[in-house]
C-alpha cells in the first residue's frame, strides 16, 4: 500500500482477535498473539508472549523448560501467512496458508517461559498463490532461531 506519493504505509495491527480471524490455528497451535507493524506486500511483525502455561513444556525439557525450534518457526510462519493474508485484502478472505517448505533454520538461543518474543518476517518473493520469506525471532531485540520458508495460498478443502 502506498500513500498516493509512492511512501509504504502500513495497515492497522492485527491483535489476536483479527489473528484469529485470518488463521484456523486454535489453542494449543495458535503461536502469535499479535501482529504490529503490517506493512502489506513487505514485511510485518508477530509477538508470542511465551508462558509456563504451554503444553509442550511439560515434556521439553522438565526441569529446564525450552520451546521447540519447530515451533519457533511455526510461530514465524503463522506471522508470515498473516502478512500473506493481509496483503491479499479482500482476496484472501477464507484462504488457507499452507507450509511448504523450511530452508537453512538456525537456532541461536533457547526459549523460556517469561519471553516475549518479536516474530519478524519479510517477504523475499511473492509470486501469487506461492509466497517466499525470511523470518527472524528475536528476544529482547537478541536473535534467538531464523530461516526461510515457503508457503502456498489455497482454498480450504471441501
Amino acid at each position: 500500500m502506498t500513500d498516493g506519493e509512492g511512501a509504504v504505509t502500513k495497515v492497522a495491527d492485527a491483535d489476536i482477535l483479527a489473528v484469529m480471524a485470518l488463521l484456523p490455528h486454535r489453542f494449543p497451535m495458535l503461536l502469535v498473539d499479535r501482529v504490529v507493524d503490517i506493512v502489506p506486500g513487505r514485511s510485518a511483525t508477530g509477538i508470542k508472549a511465551v508462558t509456563i502455561n504451554e503444553p509442550f513444556f511439560a515434556g521439553h525439557f522438565p526441569g529446564r523448560p525450552i520451546m521447540p525450534g519447530v515451533l519457533i518457526v511455526e510461530a514465524l510462519a503463522q506471522t508470515a501467512g498473516v502478512l500473506a493474508l493481509t496483503t491479499l485484502g479482500d482476496a484472501g478472505k477464507g484462504k488457507l496458508v499452507y507450509f511448504m517448505a523450511i530452508e537453512n533454520a538456525k537456532f541461536r538461543s533457547p526459549v523460556e517461559p517469561g519471553c516475549i518474543m518479536a516474530l519478524k518476517v519479510e517477504f523475499a518473493q511473492n509470486r501469487g498463490r506461492i509466497s517466499k520469506f525470511t523470518g527472524r525471532a528475536e528476544v529482547g531485540g537478541k536473535l534467538v532461531a531464523e530461516a526461510s520458508f515457503t508457503a502456498m495460498i489455497a482454498d480450504p478443502p471441501a
